[in-house]
């Protein structure tokens, strides 16, 4: 716990009104915390953080214009102390590991439940990491595996949406060839059965969104 005379000041960074006035509740309820700041979106956090230097940064991943890993580096790089906590619903591997390689003290799930939200930003609060063991299973099922390419997922992105090899390399203005190419490389990358089985793996690992 904190000092009797301290309050954990807290920043959140969160679209949604509702889940955004339940933040503002939770944290209210707790004689230890204090709530200095709500920002709607990440450019908004950047300037509010500067502004106020909260001690814990409750930021969800995906927000509309610069996402929340954006946000997360811009605060990190002027301010390496910082104690940001991603929250999110996105379970993808992919989106964790870079969350944790931009400096995140926390990745926790809006699934969690209240007590442990609450305890992990007291954990962090005390300069402590806090990976739930659901989140620290998906990065260690796919640890070591190559990540995708720029290019690879942009190749992808046209399989998911539906389109066949020759119109990919049509708007890409490459060989179909080389498009073969590209999707024999993701589909070994991802040990997928086939391109179809690859887009499903890519979502679900967050490389793509449906």
């Amino acid at each position: 716990m904190t000092s009797a005379n301290y309050q954990i000041r807290i920043m959140t960074v969160e679209d949604h009104p509702v889940f955004r006035e339940g933040l503002e509740i939770l944290i209210s309820s707790q004689r230890d915390m204090t709530l200095v700041s709500q920002t709607p979106d990440a450019e908004a956090a950047v300037n509010e953080y500067r502004r106020l230097r909260p001690d814990v940064v409750l930021m969800d991943q995906r927000l509309p214009g610069m996402s929340g890993i954006d946000a997360l580096i811009t605060i990190k790089a002027q301010f390496s102390d910082a104690r940001i906590m991603m929250l999110t619903s996105s379970q993808g591997d992919i989106e964790i590991q870079r969350a944790l390689r931009a400096g995140a003290a926390a990745y926790v799930l809006k699934s969690t439940s209240k007590d442990e939200l609450l305890q992990s930003i007291r954990a962090v609060y005390r300069g402590r990491k806090y990976i739930p063991d659901d989140v620290a299973g998906a990065v260690a099922e796919h640890w070591g595996q190559v990540d995708l390419t720029r290019r690879e997922i942009e190749v992808l992105s046209w399989v998911r949406d539906g389109h066949k090899n020759k119109h990919i390399a049509d708007r890409l203005g490459i060989s179909e060839t080389t498009i073969n190419f590209h999707i024999k490389n993701i589909v070994d990358k991802l040990q997928a059965n086939d391109r179809t089985h690859a887009v499903t793996l890519a979502v679900r690992r967050g490389l793509l969104t449906m």
